[in-house]
């Protein structure tokens, strides 16, 4: 077999055959089963959207009132998974705890019956449902509070908002939220949609597979990075002081959270749809204080790195549309997987079709040929004081 050329990151490699999603990254083209997510934004809902992704094809009436009829009657937690989670320690990041959560769920739905369509279904509609009832509950339970019910009455955006506040939201905020979701169902090869197909290719359950890939988002290079354009915005603090700051990154040679993509090399079409939300909030509900830095900033980085391809991608202003929506910073990249457990489920699926579990290669670069070294002819090793070093405290 001959040993390709490595690559850092498996950049450019092709890892699967896939009919999902595609991507344009030099004209900022992103399609779901080949329809615009432009499209999709303006007249589809999120479980259209998921419908779309996991099944094939948009939904004939029939089929999405059931499937939303599903959604809705499975919302609600086990007990069990409620009592879980009021021991998790109130400073734990709700990422950790949806992890956690989406793992425990296949404890109690443990038949593993990949073969099995209705079990397929099942599963699809139980993490949909119940994913965002985690992070609610979550959210609530590390205040001190019992978590809210769900309510069947509301659409899956509203529904959460409500379990978040407990308060009925705007219907302007619901609908944006759902684009939000939308936006952010698929994109590829990621991350943590890759993590998700090499659980899947084990042939594991599910649950399993939601669970490794929101431990892959949780990373700052990947869905944590909305959490830091925050911080960002409140460390430059004014609209005067965004250019040293980019100068300084540009410097220093540091990144510039929610700008880049490995992908795209324009502005990230969901990037822009996602400016335009903001601005419906914002003229709605109020201005939000770090928007003008953040056109500055845009600005700024543009005129410095657009020769580049470095431009905003989803993360730059998914993170104002959140605050605005009465989100708490360390919920967004949560919310985030809300979306994406779409587009898990959706490979999840296509990896069964022709399963092959993955097991790539390597480059092996340590030495060779090495020689046992007893114990007692190992140097010792002493601490600054000339003391041996103490074992580790359990």
């Amino acid at each position: 077999m001959t040993v390709c050329e490595y690559r850092p990151g498996l950049e450019g490699i092709p890892a699967t055959q896939s009919s999902i999603s595609y991507v344009d990254g030099q004209q900022g083209v992103l399609e779901y089963r080949g329809i615009g997510i432009e499209q999709l934004a303006e007249k589809s809902t999120f479980l259209e959207t998921a419908y779309l992704l996991i099944w094939g094809g948009l939904p004939t009436p029939q089929e999405l009132e059931g499937f939303e009829y599903e959604i809705r009657y499975h919302r609600r937690l086990k007990y069990r998974i409620r009592d879980m989670m009021k021991c998790f320690p109130e400073s734990g990041h709700p990422m950790d705890a949806l992890q956690a959560c989406a793992a425990a769920l296949g404890l109690f739905y443990s038949k593993r019956a990949l073969d099995d369509p209705a079990y397929i279904q099942d599963a699809v509609v139980r993490l949909l449902a119940k994913i965002p009832t985690m992070v609610a509950a979550f959210q609530l339970m590390r205040k001190g509070n019992d978590p809210v019910q769900p309510r069947d009455d509301l659409s899956y955006a509203a529904n959460f908002l409500y379990m978040l506040n407990e308060r009925e939201p705007d219907p302007l905020a619901a609908r944006i939220f759902d684009i939000c979701l939308t936006l952010h169902a698929e994109h590829t090869i990621n991350a943590s949609t890759f993590s998700a197909m090499v659980t899947a290719s084990t042939l594991t359950d599910p649950y399993a597979v939601v669970a490794s890939a929101v431990g892959t988002l949780a990373g700052p290079l990947h869905g944590g990075a909305n959490e830091e354009v925050i911080f960002m915005l409140q460390q430059i603090g004014s609209v005067e002081k965004v250019r040293p700051f980019v100068e300084d990154c540009v410097a220093r040679k540091s990144r510039i959270m929610g700008f880049g993509h490995r992908v795209y090399k324009v502005k990230d079409p969901r990037a822009t749809i996602l400016q335009k939300l903001a601005e419906q909030l914002f003229e709605k509900f109020g201005q939000d204080e770090y928007y003008e830095i953040a056109l500055e900033l845009e600005q700024a980085v543009s005129e410095k790195l657009g020769h580049k391809g470095v431009f905003p991608n989803v993360d730059f202003y998914s993170g104002l549309v959140y605050r605005k929506l009465g989100i708490p910073v360390d919920l967004f990249t949560p919310v985030f997987a809300i979306a994406r457990a779409a587009g898990w489920l959706a490979h999840w699926k296509e990896q069964l079709g022709e399963n092959r579990i993955f097991r790539p290669t390597q480059i092996y670069t340590g030495p060779r040929n090495q020689s046992y070294v007893t114990l007692s002819q190992r140097p010792q090793i002493w601490d600054k004081n000339g003391q041996s070093p103490q074992p580790l405290t359990p």
